[in-house]
């Protein structure tokens, strides 16, 4: 039976970012003890009375529980109620000590007041002009952002989402929103196709709607490019289109077609030669690819550089080309602690006569001796160079290691979110530098690539380095193992180990897993364990035990900042998801006087350790970025994060940007160093136990690797060399200019 209760929202304990689906505690009228209400309450807060309509149920683990069909936001009918909804933290400018004074002045007429006569709030002790102007302009915008709320809240769209669509649009919401819900996806981030769809469909839009079917293939396209691919072949692309949408295969060709049309994607069809299959007397193979306009234009434009820097003849390093390299090296030798063997005199030789060079190798091969040699032959020379990486903390290592400042590839190209979104380094204003130097290149996403290369001056020198063996980067592409493939640069790897102190197992064990051999756990080892455990909850269990107190209590290390869990999945008992909720309780527990903010199914709290999951270049953080929460400030509804030493303030309505990083997948660890490293290796991630990505994990430790799970997940893991493939053709783009010899140079 149907029963309608009023109270004021005290708490939300739950909320799905997804669905809405809201747990929250109620202040009820007749009931002494707070009630717990379940249902879509997304865009409630704590401080709002609420006029709830629904039933009583009981469920068998959380007892009574009023399940809400439906609810209206009614203004608080007492001053305290009044004085806790203004100081919940709705109203950015509206702490709890404003909210007292505001109350304490206008009582029961201060939201009347603050909505029609926003001015009189000079009368109140302690607001000034400035202060009155943002409650003013806060309270407008909540009442507006209310109104699209109430609006998509029937079609299950969370409130976070909502005042994105808010901020995005303005008063326009509810008209882009009912006029063409697709735009959603394309302009906000956090809304994909499938919320848009929904929205869509509630609105009575047809399921063979050309937008829909359209914008159906552009998100399939957007999905493929999350998984690394550059273009989608046309035949897969049809088959999950229309499994997607739910259409005949015949409306989603249709659907192409009208897109190729408009420009909105590129197709074009590509040629692959099948040298494995000459006994067949089929030499090659064509390819309908369809990509989405950035990446077909860095795909053209990564091999038109490449190819416009390789046969230009003018090098700015002209004078090594006729050099004694047996004096010049030994000269280097006899000057310094360096040493090196024939492989790495063949990279310093090919970096400095040849424009375009690959050097490649595995944890301890002398890559960074080798970038060191090179560097003192450029200075000693009178040569200009910029050192550069992926992300900021690849940079920070390379700085460290070669003594030089390196910087972000970001930073180097002088990306300028004021000046439209642009990076400043381009053709017309091209680097001034003899040779550019890119660290932790398997990390080298295809549209930064193009960037990069685009600011190179065609007489200079590119120098690729990184491990081709590891994980390829996180956004599409497989740059440097294309560039590999293609056979144009001259490549060289090195093999032989030099970094391996006596006791330590890490760079031996790395090269056993890369060599397809199982890593040793040796009874004296240091650095190197296995805790069996094949139940994966008992496996979670230990693991926490071994961050929390073991690791710390044997090595010192703190827990946070010093130990890095890697994961190779998200969900399960030892994916990132529960290993975050789990850590987070027991390494940074709620406590009083420690601030937090929820978000969704989230709760940031002061001290945790967290990843920033999207480029924000107004901010100049970026994919991957670890920090620390240092403050939060429900006043300016902010929460600021310290990454790389550097403040980094988000509002609360962008915390969907962040996620909680005790632990991270292995993928977005690449180009990261850490003390130790602790990895859950168990059978549960049957699928996804590869080679490179166990290889990933263990190169991520500099002092301590250690593996919880089975040495029969480890031997399906090392046993497993398939690489994914990625659908990408730099490598068939740039074969079109003819090969190299096949080591890429001739030495």
């Amino acid at each position: 039976m149907q029963e309608t209760l009023e109270g004021s929202v005290e708490r939300i304990t739950y909320v799905n970012e997804e669905t809405g689906y809201s747990v929250i505690r109620l202040a009820a009228k007749g009931h002494q003890e707070l009630v717990t209400a379940v249902g879509n309450l997304a865009s409630v807060n704590v401080g709002e009375s609420l006029r709830l309509t629904g039933f009583w149920t009981t469920h068998p683990q959380y007892g009574r529980q009023f399940k809400v069909l439906d609810y209206k936001t009614v203004l608080p009918a007492t001053v305290e109620g009044v004085r806790r909804y203004l100081g919940s933290g709705l109203i950015k400018g509206v702490g709890p000590v404003t909210a007292r004074r505001i109350v304490d002045y206008f009582g029961l007429e201060a939201l009347e007041v603050i909505e029609q006569q926003p001015e009189r709030l000079l009368e109140v002790p302690g607001v000034g002009p400035k202060r009155r102007d943002m409650i003013a302009r806060a309270w407008e915008e909540q009442q507006q952002i209310k109104e699209v709320m109430l609006f998509l809240q029937s079609h299950e769209v969370s409130a976070a989402l909502a005042v994105k669509i808010y901020k995005a649009y303005g008063d326009d919401s509810l008209t882009i929103v009912r006029e063409n819900p697709y735009r959603l996806a394309h302009d906000i981030y956090g809304i994909g196709f499938l919320t848009a769809d929904r929205i869509a469909r509630k609105l009575g839009m047809a399921l063979d709607a050309p937008q829909r079917v359209q914008a159906g293939i552009s998100y399939v396209l957007s999905q493929l490019a999350d998984e690394g691919h550059v273009y989608a072949p046309q035949g897969e692309l049809i088959a999950r289109s229309a499994e997607i949408l739910d259409v005949p295969v015949e409306m989603v060709v249709e659907g192409i077609e009208a897109l190729v049309a408009q420009g909105e994607v590129h197709r074009e069809g590509i040629t692959y030669p099948l040298l494995e299959e000459l006994a067949t007397g089929q030499l090659t193979r064509e390819e309908q690819a369809v990509y989405l306009p950035p990446f077909y234009y860095s795909e053209i434009g990564v091999a038109n550089q490449l190819r416009r820097m390789l046969h230009t003849p003018r090098s700015s390093l002209a004078e090594f080309q006729a050099a004694d390299w047996n004096w010049l090296l030994g000269q280097i030798v006899a000057q310094s602690t360096l040493q090196l063997n024939e492989d790495q005199r063949r990279v310093v030789r090919a970096a400095l006569t040849h424009k375009v060079t690959v050097l490649t190798g595995g944890p301890g091969t002398g890559k960074t001796t080798t970038v060191q040699t090179i560097i003192r032959l450029l200075e000693g020379y009178g040569h200009s160079y910029a050192l550069a990486a992926p992300t900021g903390r690849a940079a920070k290592r390379l700085s460290e290691a070669t003594g030089r400042p390196a910087r972000t590839i970001h930073r180097l190209l002088e990306f300028s979110p004021t000046a439209g979104y642009t990076f400043q380094r381009n053709e017309a204003h091209p680097l001034d530098a003899d040779m550019v130097i890119v660290d932790e290149a398997s990390m080298l996403e295809l549209l930064l690539a193009n960037h990069l290369l685009k600011a190179i001056p065609p007489t200079s020198h590119l120098l690729l380095v990184g491990d081709v063996d590891q994980l390829p980067s996180v956004g599409a592409g497989n740059v440097l193992r294309d560039i590999i493939e293609s056979g144009v640069a001259a490549v060289v790897r090195l093999k032989e180990i030099f970094r391996q102190e006596e006791g330590s197992w890490i760079v031996g064990n790395a090269h056993r897993i890369n060599h397809g051999q199982m890593p040793i756990f040796a009874k004296g080892a240091k650095d190197f364990f296995l805790f069996v455990k094949d139940d994966p909850e008992e496996a979670a269990e230990l693991l926490i035990d071994i961050v929390q107190r073991r690791i710390p209590r044997k090595f010192a290390y703190d827990p946070v900042e010093d130990i890095q869990v890697l994961s190779p999945m998200y969900r399960g008992p030892v994916g990132v998801s529960n290993l975050n909720t789990r850590l987070q309780e027991v390494l940074n527990p709620p406590r009083p006087e420690k601030l937090e903010r929820r978000f969704g199914e989230r709760v940031f709290r002061l001290g945790d350790k967290v990843m920033q999951i999207r480029n924000n270049y107004d901010k100049k953080v970026f994919n991957g970025d670890i920090g620390r929460v240092v403050g939060i400030d429900p006043l300016n509804q902010l929460l600021t994060v310290r990454i790389d030493e550097r403040p980094v303030a988000c509002d609360f309505g962008e915390l969907d940007e962040l996620v909680h990083a005790y632990a991270v997948s292995i993928h977005k660890s690449q180009g990261s160093e850490y003390p130790a490293v602790v990895v859950p290796i168990t059978t549960t991630h049957y699928i996804l136990l590869q080679r490179n990505l166990l290889y990933t994990a263990v190169t991520r430790a500099r002092e301590l690797v250690v593996i919880v799970g089975t040495r029969r997940a480890i031997a399906i893991a090392v046993h497993n060399d398939k690489i994914a493939q990625r659908h990408t053709a730099l490598d068939v783009r740039l074969r079109r200019d003819g090969r190299l010899d096949r080591n890429g140079w001739t030495a």
